[in-house]
C-alpha cells in the first residue's frame, strides 16, 4: 500500500563556494524538519580550500559532489551548473520543494522562477545574504543558526553569541503581526502569530535572538503579555503602558 503521508520530496543544492562545511550537520537536521532530502548535490571546485572542506562530510550525508574546475577567472561554472540542474529537476515534476544553500544573490532569479512554478524554495545562507535572495524564498534560514550549539545561561542551547541579536530587536515585527490580526480584546494565538511572521519575513527565526521557541523570545522581550488558560493554546497581546493584569 502506498504511503499517503510521505514527507515532501526536496532537492538540496549546495553552493560549496558560498557555504561553510561547518553547517553540514545542522543543515540536514533542519531540512529533515521540512521533508525528505531526495536529491543532495554540492557544486564547487573541490581543489579550492573553501570547497575542499566539504569533502570530509560528503559521505556522512550522502551528498553527491559536482566538480567544476575554475578554467577561467571570473566565470563561476559552479553557479551555472547548479542552475541548469535545478531547472532540470524542476521540470521533472518529482519535487515538492528546493533547498538552495548559498549566500549569493545570483540565485535570486532561480528562487523566484521555481516559486513561479508553484514549488516551495527554502534558502540557507549567512546573515550577510542580500535581501533580494532572502525574500525570493518561501523561508530563509540563517546558517549561523545551524552551527554547533553552545549553552546560554543554562536554559537552552543556542548558536555562538557573536551572531545573536537582542530579543528587543524582534519586538517591532511581532507588534506589526499582531496589529494585522483581527482581535476584539487584543489577545491573539501565538501559533497564528508564528505563521504570520513566516509569511511577513521569510528570514524570521527565534534562534537569531538566542531562543529555540517563539514563546521564550516573546517573554524575554518584555513587551507582551502572555497567557495560557488550561487546555487552551498560548496567546499573547501587546503590553499596555502601566498594565499590571491580564484582561
Amino acid at each position: 500500500m502506498p504511503n499517503e503521508t510521505r514527507s515532501p520530496r526536496l532537492a538540496v543544492l549546495i553552493d560549496a563556494d558560498n557555504a561553510s562545511a561547518k553547517i553540514a550537520d545542522g543543515l540536514f537536521e533542519e531540512i529533515a524538519k521540512i521533508g525528505e532530502a531526495s536529491v543532495r548535490r554540492i557544486y564547487g571546485d573541490f581543489a579550492n580550500a573553501r570547497s575542499k572542506a566539504w569533502t570530509d562530510v560528503l559521505a556522512r550525508h550522502a551528498i553527491i559532489p559536482q566538480q567544476q574546475f575554475a578554467y577561467t577567472t571570473g566565470k563561476n561554472a559552479s553557479d551555472i551548473t547548479l542552475v541548469i540542474d535545478a531547472m532540470d529537476l524542476l521540470h521533472s515534476g518529482r519535487f515538492d520543494g528546493f533547498c538552495l544553500v548559498s549566500s549569493d544573490s545570483d540565485f535570486t532569479r532561480l528562487a523566484a522562477r521555481i516559486r513561479e512554478q508553484g514549488v516551495d524554495v527554502f534558502g540557507f545562507g549567512e546573515q550577510k545574504t542580500p535581501e533580494s535572495f532572502r525574500q525570493a524564498c518561501r523561508r530563509f534560514i540563517y546558517t549561523e543558526n545551524l552551527l554547533p550549539s553552545v549553552v546560554s545561561n543554562g536554559i537552552e542551547p543556542v548558536q555562538a553569541p557573536t551572531s545573536l541579536q537582542p530579543p528587543t530587536a524582534a519586538t517591532p515585527i511581532i507588534k506589526r503581526v499582531i496589529a494585522q490580526m483581527e482581535s476584539e480584546d487584543g489577545w491573539v494565538p501565538l501559533g497564528a502569530v508564528g505563521n504570520q511572521l513566516a509569511n511577513l519575513a521569510s528570514d524570521f527565526d527565534p534562534r537569531t535572538y538566542g531562543f529555540r521557541k517563539l514563546s521564550d523570545l516573546v517573554r524575554k522581550t518584555g513587551a507582551f503579555d502572555v497567557d495560557q488558560l488550561e487546555s487552551k493554546p498560548l496567546r499573547i497581546r501587546v503590553k499596555l503602558t502601566g498594565n499590571k493584569k491580564k484582561g
